[in-house]
């Protein structure tokens, strides 16, 4: 080294930016609920739509604490009991201790009172008993107090699941996942991972200028075999905090999967990458539709023409329905500006499929073809290209970085040990 140059120093990165983690989904359980009302008996029944509880087998029952007593004398108690009860606060600790008598050990249970009582509180504590909710609350509150109760101590967070699915084909839903999950990974410097779920027609490979001999067609023949150490065989190094799981894009044999077969792998995915971005291929079957009822944000991206609007609104009303408590799924409209052809404007468009128009990316044959057929992306082949900006702003939307429209009020919930013991 010549004494004459200066010497460098090394260039650090500067941290991640913060983002939203990912939804925990409780674990296989089952609950049951002893109501004294219609109404709290139908805030519970609700809860299982949440996606959260999309594993749990949940039944409600009438008659309060003392019908919980009467049953389990007889049967089996399940993983969590949530019992409701309009006992005045000085008898709910008896009524609570006979429950404890025929619940096995390590049953939880919570309860939903009416009375928001200190004295009452500490009872509670020294009782065990898991969580008490002040009631009125909403299914939210039961839902959160359910995932909060079964996340171990101290577990870390878990990824954020982002699908992005086209309209109809041919709509950019791959590009535009591929430029989002580049433009998270270059501005938050979080890690992505890419997985690329068209197994027999998946651009992600290409997109990427890579080749690699494993992905995720292998972790889904692995069956019950794959875990944390395998995944990261089959993952790829794209570029800087960003890895693939490519499709075989091969068709030497079909590809068809049961409703949860990529539950697993997703879940893995999440224990270990801050972001997950979902290329979701335009398919509609039982894992797809599954897929998109599980994951944290839906995104689609839709052409400005009559056919992207009746199929995004299709899209979105099913995905509605499958997630009553979950946000509406967002809008990008891709391929504006085709010369000579007639389009819908994206306002109307928005407005038409009831969704958030978080981006509007215009018709540029040159340069996404250019990026394309060099397996680079749009910041790689036009650095100062202002569709950037547009993939950042929805990078940033849908790693939950932009501003929220209001906070809903929380419910009054206590805090209380996750052990429901048996007395002595």
């Amino acid at each position: 080294m010549s004494f004459l140059t200066p010497e460098q120093p090394p260039k650090i990165e500067e941290p991640a930016a913060e983002i939203a983690t990912g939804a925990r989904l409780v674990p296989r359980i089952t609950i049951q609920a002893f109501c004294e009302n219609s109404q709290t008996a139908q805030l519970v029944e609700s809860a299982a739509f949440d996606r959260r509880m999309s594993k749990v087998a949940l039944t409600t029952h009438n008659g309060g604490v003392e019908g919980a007593v009467e049953t389990y004398k007889s049967n089996p108690t399940p993983n969590l009991i949530i019992v409701e009860t309009g006992l005045p606060p000085q008898e709910i600790p008896d009524a609570l201790g006979r429950l404890a008598e025929v619940c096995d050990a390590s049953t939880r249970v919570i309860v939903l009172g009416h009375v928001n009582d200190v004295l009452l509180y500490r009872e509670l504590i020294r009782s065990g008993i898991s969580e008490y909710i002040v009631l009125p609350a909403t299914s939210q509150d039961i839902v959160t107090a359910i995932t909060e109760l079964y996340a171990a101590e101290g577990a870390a967070p878990i990824g954020r699941t982002v699908g992005f699915i086209s309209a109809k084909g041919g709509a950019g839903g791959s590009t535009v996942a591929h430029n989002v999950a580049w433009a998270v990974a270059t501005n938050l410097r979080q890690d992505c991972l890419i997985v690329d779920m068209d197994l027999a027609f998946g651009t992600a490979g290409l997109n990427f200028n890579q080749d690699p001999p494993h992905g995720l067609a292998d972790a889904l023949l692995a069956n019950q075999k794959v875990d944390q150490t395998m995944l990261d065989r089959l993952m790829s190094k794209a570029a800087n905090h960003i890895n693939l799981l490519t499709a075989p894009a091969t068709l030497d044999r079909t590809w068809d999967f049961e409703e949860r077969d990529f539950e697993q792998v997703l879940e893995i995915c999440q224990k270990s990458v801050p972001v997950i971005i979902l290329d979701i291929p335009h398919a509609w079957n039982a894992w797809t539709r599954q897929t998109l009822s599980s994951i944290d944000e839906v995104v689609i991206v839709a052409e400005p023409d009559l056919a992207s609007l009746r199929n995004a609104k299709n899209i979105a009303d099913a995905v509605k329905a499958m997630r009553p408590t979950e946000a509406a799924p967002k809008l990008i409209i891709n391929k504006l500006g085709v010369p000579r052809r007639p389009e819908i404007g994206a306002g109307e468009f928005a407005t038409s499929v009831e969704c958030s128009l978080i981006g509007q990316i215009g018709f540029d044959a040159a340069l996404f073809g250019t990026a394309a057929n060099n397996g680079q992306m749009i910041a790689e082949v036009s650095a100062n290209n202002k569709v950037n900006d547009i993939f950042n702003a929805i990078g940033m939307q849908v790693t939950g970085r932009s501003p929220a429209h209001g906070a809903g009020k929380a419910a009054s919930l206590l805090k209380l040990p996750s052990l429901f013991r048996k007395r002595a």
